[in-house]
């Protein structure tokens, strides 16, 4: 982005007061993929403290090969690794399953069919049920919309290891989604 480049180089010349303009601009996507792959408040915001902090001390390191939004993101990803490794987290991958196109084409239309405001809160409702990898990695192919590649550039992970990931991110969401369709149905019922 343009105007992040404009405020670095400002931050860089030594007025740090541009870093302000940074946080505002990326503060909102810090704290989601913190608290996505957290799954705590608290902890997502000091992750998201942190991320600032080490992005000003570490600025004149960003030669802007990549966005700044990219770099801010992978040192997000960075740092709540290390925050669930500390917290020592069991990270293990689930038996892979393919999904059915017909079974994406009930489930889209079934979301289709709520209201906009109700679709936002499912899917945030699957997205907070799921693991941290598979919230981070919806987040941001889907929500943020990144690339494959902006995303192994955050994570280091090769564009093979992101596809399967997401791949597998995907089923677990639609798992998850027809779940609480299926009991918000009973509900109605």
């Amino acid at each position: 982005m343009k105007q992040d480049k404009y405020y670095i180089e400002r931050v860089l010349k030594g007025d740090i007061n541009a870093f302000s303009y940074l946080v505002d601009n990326h503060k909102g996507m810090v704290y989601t993929i913190a608290l996505r792959m957290l799954k705590n408040a608290e902890d997502a915001e000091e992750l998201a403290q942190d991320t600032f902090i080490k992005a000003f001390k570490s600025l004149e390191k960003f030669k802007f090969e990549s966005k700044f939004s990219t770099w801010l993101y992978r040192i997000t990803y960075n740092g709540a690794i290390s925050k669930l490794r500390k917290k020592q987290i069991e990270m293990y991958d689930v038996e892979d399953a393919v999904l059915h196109e017909h079974e994406v084409v009930s489930v889209y239309n079934a979301i289709n069919e709520i209201k906009k405001s109700e679709q936002k809160k499912y899917i945030n409702e699957v997205i907070e049920n799921l693991k941290e990898d598979d919230a981070f990695i919806i987040t941001m192919y889907y929500l943020q919309e990144n690339t494959i590649e902006e995303i192994c550039e955050i994570t280091q992970l090769s564009i093979s290891n992101i596809k399967v990931k997401l791949h597998r991110a995907r089923k677990r969401f639609y798992d998850e989604l027809k779940a609480i369709l299926k009991d918000e149905v009973k509900a109605i019922l």
